[in-house]
């Protein structure tokens, strides 16, 4: 069969010329996940070099599936979501290994592989109200730009109101209000690929200004590094990460069928309001996460700024394929990577914007339904104030099952989410006992 065929050109009425450049957008728009996922992750000990090799890993295997199975021009790569919780909570905060850490990713990954080819995925979706799932992602979203200004030394400790403006004459400071400054113009102004033009100037008026120092070499042959096969899945079975594998495996859900579900009504993909082949779809991002713990990295996550490429034409797999080459060649730019991911002016923006991204989820809750608004707000304010998201979305389904209870209302409360509020109670008990 020829490739025109296979990806259904003629009716989605498009061409070569039109999915390369696609292609090419997209990988732009989120190239930044190749400098950004290793930083966050090798704070928590990850050898850099590891993590870089599954990035691409899993970004290649997520978008090659995708496109060649699925035929949507929806690239997969590491989640900043799920990376920043990775990092910071499960590892940093809570002291659990990243070896245990990376076994929960793997078990979320087999669950969520499972549930796609079963009924029971969409049933999961629909027990948790419209209103929760955007607090959760305006959470994340506000988590993530807080992690990005701690980094930036925007945000600083205090003794007297936990945190405080940084020394703004600080280079770490003033670089990262820079860096955000030149990215946010360039985004405002339409720019293809601001995100990651933006890093790249940043990066160059660092140079010049002595804070980054070219490496002996520029490129190098990939390595697998020290990450490989570490993932150890019965330390996390056997400490009780349940409540970790859990909020991995709703935050991909929700992220994976939200992201999913918008570009395919943006490419005109959608038929009947029902979603072609979603299973393989849902697939790609599930082997993609599998495969990425087995290397060494966070789960995987359909791209927003796949966006980009079907606003520039993309409506077949054939894009995705771009994309997964482009990453391809990326695999011999980890000493550059390396070195740029080490300075918070040239990582700290990306993150503060992604975040600012993920608030407009915000506009699409009924402030003026108590109800459903005020456990989506808890949601969203307690992510970055209680550095959990576990926690805030175990006070948030708890919160709104006992306001349904209450009011009178239960009944509007989906069986499951009655079932997640027990665990959710049984985990915060235990944890205090």
């Amino acid at each position: 069969m020829h490739l025109k065929q296979y990806f259904q050109f003629k009716e989605r009425n498009t061409n070569y010329t039109t999915e390369i450049i696609a292609g090419i957008t997209t990988f732009l728009t989120m190239a930044y996940i190749i400098i950004l996922n290793p930083s966050v992750l090798s704070k928590t000990g990850m050898d850099f070099d590891g993590v870089f090799f599954a990035t691409i890993i899993a970004s290649v295997v997520g978008c090659l599936f995708m496109g060649i199975f699925a035929n949507y021009p929806i690239a997969i790569a590491p989640s900043l979501a799920t990376n920043a919780y990775f990092a910071f909570v499960v590892v940093i905060s809570m002291g659990i290994p990243w070896q245990e850490a990376l076994g929960a990713v793997f078990i979320s990954a087999l669950i969520f592989l499972l549930l796609s080819l079963t009924s029971f995925r969409q049933a999961v979706i629909n027990s948790i109200p419209s209103s929760m799932k955007e607090g959760i992602s305006a959470g994340i979203g506000l988590f993530i730009s807080f992690v990005g200004l701690q980094n930036a030394h925007i945000i600083v400790a205090s003794p007297s109101t936990l945190v405080t403006l940084g020394n703004l004459t600080d280079p770490i400071t003033y670089m990262s209000l820079l860096g955000i400054f030149i990215s946010v113009v360039l985004i405002i102004n339409n720019v293809r690929g601001a995100l990651f033009l933006g890093m790249i100037i940043i990066s160059i008026i660092s140079f010049f200004f002595g804070y980054i120092s070219l490496p002996d070499t520029i490129f190098n042959t990939p390595e697998f590094g020290n990450t490989f096969m570490q993932m150890d899945v019965i330390g996390a079975i056997s400490h009780n990460l349940f409540t970790i594998i859990f909020t991995f495996f709703i935050v991909t859900l929700f992220d994976t069928t939200g992201t999913m579900l918008g570009i395919a009504k943006q490419a005109g993909l959608m038929k009947n309001n029902t979603f072609p082949n979603v299973q393989s779809a849902f697939l790609a991002d599930s082997i993609a996460s599998l495969v990425g713990a087995i290397f060494g990295t966070s789960p995987t996550s359909p791209y927003v700024e796949s966006s980009s490429g079907v606003a520039s034409g993309g409506r077949t797999g054939f894009s995705n394929i771009i994309v997964a080459l482009l990453f391809i060649l990326m695999l011999f730019a980890a000493p550059i990577a390396k070195v740029l991911a080490e300075v918070p002016a040239v990582t700290a923006p990306a993150l503060i914007i992604v975040g600012f991204y993920m608030m407009s989820s915000l506009s699409r809750i009924d402030w003026n339904d108590m109800q459903e608004a005020f456990p989506a707000f808890l949601i969203f304010l307690l992510m970055p104030l209680s550095y959990s998201i576990t926690d805030a979305v175990g006070i948030g389904i708890i919160t709104y099952c006992l306001i349904k209870i209450f009011c009178g209302k239960f009944k509007q409360v989906h069986p499951l989410l009655y079932a997640f509020m027990l665990l959710f109670i049984i985990q915060f008990v235990a944890i205090q006992i």
